[in-house]
């Protein structure tokens, strides 16, 4: 039986844990954090309280229930054939529709399994996740906790080094009801892995929502690269609360792309818990109609010697909106830490608003901190420049961005500039949102190797001398 948010209350509570058989501890867990939920405003903070679009989100309209229909969207079928056979789990609204894991890896320790076989068989991971998410921090952190009805659960043990990325992909249902997804990546000491997430969701006549809670373990010396690209149909809502722990000399550089959704709220908060540890995190945003992007990155320096480095670039067109909410957190034994924060916003139209709000609390001597912000439209000037070299009005903005862009972009693989490149046109060309893996986005990705192989032009320099 499906109930709207606005009803949520302990007897849906109880009717999600005993269709998923969970344990008692998990049952007070989740009741404890509705009371939380209860009681907790939309926006905590009353600095950002003004700015958010949260409110957005209509209670009355979102839907959930245990199970959602598992048929696929005809959108999809495409991007599930290539994923064949590649490292992947597939979810389709609750439910859980394939999952691939070579026998190989399985039998070298890699978990891919869904929340609720990882309850019964990884308890302690799962309890150690869901320690680390105060419910008492965000209102939806504690919607999740406490009302979460699917999610996907990932180990890589330790000492293993993919070459292949595993594919997280998580597409909202055909019926209307929304999914509450609870997702937990966990990387042990010296491993090594590359995570792709591709969220989707199929047109809806009503309000739909995708609503996730991510935390994220990175072991001593391990590594991980996570891509996330937001491609939801803009009848749909994203709420996102990630948390990144990094121990000792482990390293994360994180990837967002987001495109779809009439209203994302991300939530990202990193802690860079032992010395030498890392995190690096590039955001590209691009609106357009009445989508609403709401952001709000921090970065706390737990130890000494700890580098971040977040740069968020957002392309707005139409009526569409931006909010950038930026924090630095250098704790008292931080010392040698070095962070850096940015978000940039250039707006294509003047019905188009963006707003940041970089912020530093810095608690101790010996540190370097910087952050900036900017907010503009495009300089008249060089759309005249552009356009007296024969491009179009839309060509010599399209220019501008993909200028805008390239710094960021370097820091990417070619196969992530390519993906971000052609969601990018298919915003201009107002296509449907996917990363299909075809020729033509093969062809990205051979211009994307060929612009940023230096080392071949300096080869070629030296062969025709």
């Amino acid at each position: 039986m499906s109930q709207t948010l606005s009803q949520i209350n302990t007897s849906h509570i109880d009717e999600i844990s005993s269709s998923k058989n969970e344990p008692g501890w998990l049952k007070d867990y989740r009741k404890n954090s509705l009371s939380v939920y209860d009681r907790l405003p939309i926006e905590t903070s009353p600095l950002y309280n003004k700015y958010t679009d949260a409110k957005r989100l209509n209670l009355e309209k979102i839907s959930i229930s245990t199970s959602t229909r598992d048929s696929i969207p005809d959108s999809l079928q495409k991007r599930l054939d290539e994923l064949e056979n590649e490292i992947c789990i597939i979810q389709i609204g609750t439910n859980i529709y394939r999952i691939n894991l070579p026998d190989d890896l399985k039998s070298k320790g890699l978990v891919i399994s869904s929340i609720s076989d990882a309850i019964q068989n990884n308890s302690e991971l799962v309890k150690k996740a869901l320690e680390q998410s105060t419910s008492d921090d965000d209102k939806f952190t504690a919607l999740n906790n406490a009302a979460f009805n699917s999610g996907i659960f990932v180990h890589i043990p330790k000492n293993l080094v993919l070459e292949k990325s595993i594919h997280l992909l998580s597409c909202l249902s055909d019926d209307g009801l929304s999914t509450i997804s609870r997702n937990i990546i966990f990387a042990d000491e010296l491993s090594k892995v590359s995570v792709v997430q591709e969220l989707y969701s199929p047109k809806s006549d009503t309000q739909q929502a995708y609503l996730e809670l991510l935390n994220t373990n990175v072991a001593a010396n391990a590594q991980l690269d996570i891509t996330t690209l937001q491609m939801m149909d803009q009848s749909s809502v994203n709420f996102s609360t990630r948390r990144t722990d990094v121990a000792q000399d482990a390293k994360v550089n994180w990837y967002s792309g987001l495109f779809g959704s009439v209203l994302s709220r991300y939530k990202i908060d990193y802690f860079l818990n032992g010395p030498g540890a890392s995190s690096n995190e590039s955001e590209v945003v691009f609106g357009n109609n009445d989508q609403h992007f709401d952001i709000q990155t921090s970065m706390n320096h737990q130890s000494p010697a700890t580098e971040a480095r977040v740069v968020e670039k957002s392309i707005l067109r139409n009526r569409s909106k931006s909010l950038f909410k930026g924090m630095i957190r250098i704790r008292e034994n931080a010392t040698k830490s070095n962070s850096f924060l940015s978000g940039r916003s250039i707006l294509l139209d003047k019905n188009a608003k963006s707003d940041a709000i970089p912020g530093l609390e810095i608690l101790t001597n010996d540190v370097k901190a910087t952050h900036s912000a900017s907010v503009a439209q495009i300089d008249e000037e060089q759309i005249f420049y552009l356009k007296s070299r024969c491009l179009s009005h839309e060509e010599a903005e399209r220019t501008i961005v993909e200028g805008f862009l390239e710094p960021l972009s370097r820091k990417m693989s070619f196969q992530v500039r390519a993906w971000i490149a052609y969601l990018i046109e298919s915003k201009w060309e107002n296509r449907e949102l996917a990363i299909n893996t075809d020729e033509e986005l093969a062809k990205f990705v051979e211009v994307e190797e060929t612009r940023y192989n230096e080392d071949a032009e300096i080869e070629q320099h030296y062969k025709y001398r």
